[in-house]
């Protein structure tokens, strides 16, 4: 199932991409789902990153499709984002949110379904994981492969990224079966690593990118067994 948001204050433009969509998905055999949103505000307030692609036109009353963009890429880095407009100027500005491409109103079929392929393309290409995290701010995606920890902090955990730190408040007993397929091991009462991250231990400390993680000494063991099986494989 691939899921698109269409957001476009004109219900004629709307119901058109819509339509578009839907001939798109009975010739191309794809199922689709679309949703619409009205202006920028809806689709940001609350995003939790559900969508494969967003149709975002540039001109809205209260927030416009750039802002909107703008705000969807703090949280989401993978939906592949094109603009509807009528006015070629504005989109070239999309390259600032890494944009797949734009639409031209008046929009006709054949070049929107030529873009639909592109876009649905890269969609498929993806091979990454992605984990959805609640934040303060919403939901944000975070690649599992940038994980290099997850800690517990009271009732909260906090995910150690490449890119920095992110608080959620979620039990970290409840993500240890979540992660595991993944190559997350739980190497103490409050921590789950990434094997894949792992550069060496240290006395009773395994190593991430120059970080001290505790080992407890009942899990030792474990460790090093799972520790030399991703080195071999790496």
């Amino acid at each position: 199932m691939i899921r698109i948001a269409v957001v476009e204050d004109e219900e004629l433009y709307a119901g058109q991409l819509q339509n578009y969509i839907s001939k798109y998905a009975e010739e191309r055999k794809k199922q689709i789902k679309v949703t619409w949103f009205q202006d920028g505000e809806d689709i940001v307030s609350g995003y939790k990153g559900e969508y494969d692609i967003i149709l975002l036109d540039i001109q809205m009353r209260f927030m416009d499709g750039m802002t909107a963009a703008e705000k969807i890429r703090e949280l989401d880095s993978e939906v592949v984002l094109m603009f509807i407009t009528n006015m070629i100027q504005y989109a070239v500005r999309g390259y600032e949110v890494d944009a797949m491409d734009y639409v031209v109103k008046p929009v006709e079929y054949f070049a929107f379904s030529q873009k639909l392929d592109k876009a649905i393309g890269r969609i498929q290409k993806k091979t990454e994981v992605f984990l959805k995290v609640p934040v303060e701010d919403g939901v944000k995606k975070l690649n599992v492969a940038e994980i290099l920890y997850i800690e517990s902090v009271g009732h909260n955990v906090i995910y150690r990224m490449e890119s920095g730190k992110y608080l959620s408040r979620t039990a970290l007993k409840e993500l240890e079966a979540t992660m595991k397929p993944y190559g997350f091991f739980r190497c103490g009462k409050g921590f789950l690593v990434n094997m894949k991250r792992v550069d060496g231990i240290s006395g009773s400390d395994c190593i991430i990118e120059g970080e001290r993680v505790p080992v407890s000494r009942s899990r030792k063991k474990e460790f090093m067994e799972l520790l030399i099986q991703y080195m071999d494989e790496g």
